[in-house]
């Protein structure tokens, strides 16, 4: 492969930075990756010639407007979707409690008019503002019972709440981002299930994932990549056992997003969420939802609000630079496909097989974002594709090296699938004898950036039974990471080992 980590790292300014006289090493990219020029410069573009708010008839409003539908265009090519199927948000936390609570506002019917195997069942319970009673009792406490008035634009004195699909599935191996906002949702009367983890592994336990799938099931909520340990799991499987059971699959893809390319269709997911400044862009949250599904989620927003999709879920003025920033990510790792990658690209697009002119946005003239003539790619999400496949084929190996030689050191526990099994380039360890707070503070010193704790997966640390040991210490390789860094890495914490 001819990737040019050199070329990568010039892109990036960020790199320029010096710790206690040496050149900062980035192993932080599963909480953020470092951001190239070309994002700056979009944002501070969109920002000096475009910053208007929304739908105004002047000039700096249509900038405003064309920049943030370009971006979905170019958000749509990266998870192989349409553009009326992308949504934007604060970040993927915020937009999984507003996908929450707008799927347990009852039992309404979601299923494509198509025919499609997964139904809801009738709706059972009217819309409102919920059943708390706010007014202090003696002592402070704020008490719940019987709604004694309604709120919102649901019926005056009903709640929402689930109607005969009263269950929601998640995972021990999800980020608290995909397990918190639906545990809320026990307040208006769900009931949460688990699916196990094997510990040994950390990997989810299919079987136990399918067993608790039942007719009860309204949302299984699962990741495509845990951001702790870098488990990928079967996605598409879950996705399937969920339809089965006639439950919407929705996916944290925050973590994998960097790791490889999406493809929602083939998934088949409902809804799949991720953010842009894991790969590369500003933060923003990123929501995809199943037309056919989206359309009929009943989503709580503003009157006047356009209750059309994609616009249902995304209250208030968005972050317009921050939307152009994630466009120009995109065309980042599109370079990087044009770049390194395209002979490597199984969706097409190589030498010989190149479709023609391009209009702005990557499109040709009547072409839906993602798809070329007859259902071909478009040429720039074979651009992406092949940009996500050269970055992940740079960094794996570099992974399994760095994982090698630290389960090679004496007190040191690498954390993880086995050999063979799908996962990122992140590699979480701890040591024997040394707290996993001790082990970052100690490599920061010497300006190797890592994370230690549990991610916001606070689940997996208490299943491995970490918590009192200062969680992992997480190391996350990104595209502009070197071999050179790895062994300083390494030095490191053989010194710390002995």
């Amino acid at each position: 492969m001819n990737y040019d980590v050199e070329y990568i790292r010039r892109q990036f300014p960020a790199l320029s930075l010096q710790v206690g006289g040496q050149p900062a090493a980035y192993f932080d990219g599963p909480g953020g990756t470092q951001v190239p020029q070309r994002v700056l410069d979009a944002m501070v573009a969109y920002l000096v010639g475009a910053n208007a708010n929304a739908g105004g008839p002047f000039h700096t409003s249509r900038e405003s407007d064309r920049i943030v539908e370009e971006a979905r265009l170019a958000l749509a090519d990266f998870l192989g979707a349409g553009p009326r199927e992308v949504s934007f948000g604060q970040n993927t936390t915020t937009l999984m409690f507003s996908l929450a609570l707008a799927l347990g506002r009852g039992d309404r019917d979601l299923v494509p008019k198509s025919g499609a195997a997964y139904r809801q069942g009738p709706a059972t319970a009217e819309v409102g503002q919920g059943d708390r009673d706010l007014v202090p009792e003696l002592g402070g406490a704020y008490r719940k019972g019987p709604a004694a008035a309604g709120g919102g634009r649901g019926k005056p004195g009903r709640r929402p709440g689930p109607g005969k699909r009263n269950e929601i599935l998640i995972t021990q191996l999800d980020h608290e981002a995909n397990r918190g906002p639906w545990e809320d949702l026990q307040e208006l009367g769900y009931v949460v299930r688990e699916a196990r983890i094997d510990p040994e592994t950390c990997t989810v336990d299919l079987e136990d994932f399918a067993a608790k799938l039942s007719e009860r099931t309204r949302v299984a909520a699962f990741g495509y990549a845990s951001n702790s340990v870098g488990t990928v799991s079967d996605v598409k499987e879950m996705t399937r056992l969920a339809h089965q059971a006639g439950a919407l699959a929705v996916v944290d893809a925050v973590h994998y997003a960097l790791h490889g390319p999406l493809d929602v269709k083939d998934l088949g997911v409902d809804f799949l969420l991720c953010s842009a400044y894991k790969f590369f862009g500003p933060h923003l949250g990123i929501l995809y939802g199943k037309e056919e599904v989206y359309r009929e989620l009943p989503t709580y927003r503003l009157k006047v609000q356009s209750a059309e999709i994609p616009h249902r879920i995304e209250t208030g003025t968005l972050n317009h630079e921050g939307i152009a920033g994630a466009r120009e990510a995109v065309e980042f790792i599109a370079d990087v496909g044009e770049r390194f990658g395209l002979e490597r690209n199984d969706e097409g697009g190589g030498p010989g097989g190149e479709p023609g002119p391009e209009v702005a946005g990557g499109l040709r003239p009547g072409q839906e974002a993602g798809t070329g003539p007859e259902g071909t790619p478009s040429r720039r999400r074979q651009k992406v594709v092949a940009g996500m496949k050269a970055m992940e084929a740079y960094e794996q190996p570099l992974a399994e090296h760095l994982r090698e030689e630290l389960a090679a050191l004496k007190g040191v526990k690498v954390y993880g699938p086995p050999k063979g099994h799908p996962r990122t380039s992140t590699v979480s360890f701890t040591m024997e004898n040394v707290p996993s707070g001790e082990v970052a503070a100690a490599l920061g010193e010497k300006g190797i950036f890592v994370w230690h704790g549990h991610f916001y997966a606070s689940r997996l640390v208490e299943v491995l039974n970490l918590e009192g040991y200062g969680g992992l210490v997480r190391v996350g390789l990104s595209p502009y990471n070197t071999e050179a860094e790895i062994q300083r890495l390494l030095k490191e914490v053989r010194r710390l080992s002995v």
